[in-house]
């Protein structure tokens, strides 16, 4: 990673934080620059961070690259999860490369894996198939400067302005406390980074030094991202040696009495969702808590599963019943692959 540049002097800032402008001339002039001190909104994150202990040459300097990215609030607007169905969700990461990648990722890193498991409680195979999901194993990060991305949903973003001020604030705290160039760290049009994506509050929460060489470099590093990954579900519950869902059975239709596909914590009972006519194709405690779970796996028909609590904390990393099902069944596969492969 480079070293960040540490500039004194006068500097300018891109129009995603002229927030204090009217609203038209952001409109029509989205690539204006102006005076930092001139935007209050601005300057206050910038003091907010000031006194946190980050120069404020530094910071002026950083804001100075920011440029707004209107393509980065259109992609907020089209995620997968809101538009693609399971059976075309799916077929985006259950690829042969992916599962193949994913074995191959699987051997490579075999012992960090593995000492991840044992610290955490977490497979390997579904670290890994989380990194694959997210990054393709490390190869595609994200072409998005992440500046441009968190500054602009920052400052523009209609709802979520405040979340990712929060984010902003965040990534600027850990470039400058890593020595890295903030201009040059590239992600999700989200703000997510590295191998992982963890967005910036996820990184200061979770990110772990997994190798012990004094930094948390979830961009280069697959080692602290392998550890990371395995710490943020360790954190959000995750229970080792516990199954993610159970094969189900039920009616040509989903009945109108139960919740299906939640992302929130179990709280249906086996029992409860048998009572309706949804059954697990194994045997399980009445009482265990189960997320009632359907799947159009073509345009006519549905198969129906039960999550519990590790599906569950998979949708802590995303908040999408489709992503959580997609991280299991690839995890599946690559362990199948991999135990193929011997």
């Amino acid at each position: 990673m480079k070293r960040a540049r540490n500039k004194a002097g006068s500097y300018l800032v891109a129009a995603l934080i002229a927030c204090s402008m009217p609203a038209a001339f952001a409109e029509e002039h989205p690539a204006e620059a102006v005076d930092l001190q001139k935007n209050e909104r601005t300057q206050i994150l910038v003091d907010e961070l000031i006194a946190q202990g980050i120069p404020e040459a530094w910071l002026r300097d950083a804001f100075s690259h920011a440029v707004y990215s209107q393509e980065v609030l259109d992609a907020m607007e089209g995620a997968a999860e809101r538009r693609l169905r399971w059976y075309e969700y799916r077929d985006i990461f259950l690829t042969q490369q992916r599962i193949e990648e994913g074995a191959a990722f699987m051997q490579a890193h075999a012992e960090t894996l593995a000492r991840a498991e044992d610290v955490y409680g977490v497979p390997g195979n579904v670290i890994t198939a989380i990194i694959g999901v997210e990054t393709y194993y490390g190869r595609h990060k994200g072409r998005h400067r992440v500046l441009d991305s968190l500054a602009t949903l920052a400052f523009y973003h209609p709802s979520r302005g405040q979340f990712f001020r929060g984010e902003l604030a965040a990534f600027l705290q850990i470039a400058y406390e890593q020595e890295v160039d903030p201009a040059e760290l590239y992600g999700s049009y989200a703000g997510a980074m590295g191998y992982p994506q963890f967005i910036p509050t996820s990184y200061q929460a979770y990110a772990v030094d997994f190798d012990d060489d004094g930094l948390r470099d979830l961009w280069e590093n697959p080692v602290d991202a392998i550890g990371s990954v395995a710490n943020y579900f360790a954190v959000h519950g995750w229970q080792r040696d516990g199954a993610i869902y159970h094969e189900a059975s039920g009616p040509d239709e989903p009945p109108e009495t139960l919740t299906f596909n939640q992302t929130s914590a179990p709280d249906i009972t086996v029992a409860d969702a048998a009572a309706v006519g949804i059954e697990s194709q194994q045997a399980l405690a009445n009482s265990l808590p189960v997320i009632p779970l359907v799947f159009e796996i073509d345009d006519s028909h549905m198969r129906y599963r039960l999550g519990e609590n590790n599906f569950y904390v998979i949708t802590r990393y995303n908040h999408s019943h489709l992503y959580a099902m997609a991280v299991a069944e690839l995890a599946e596969a690559i362990q199948a692959k991999a135990e193929e492969q011997g």
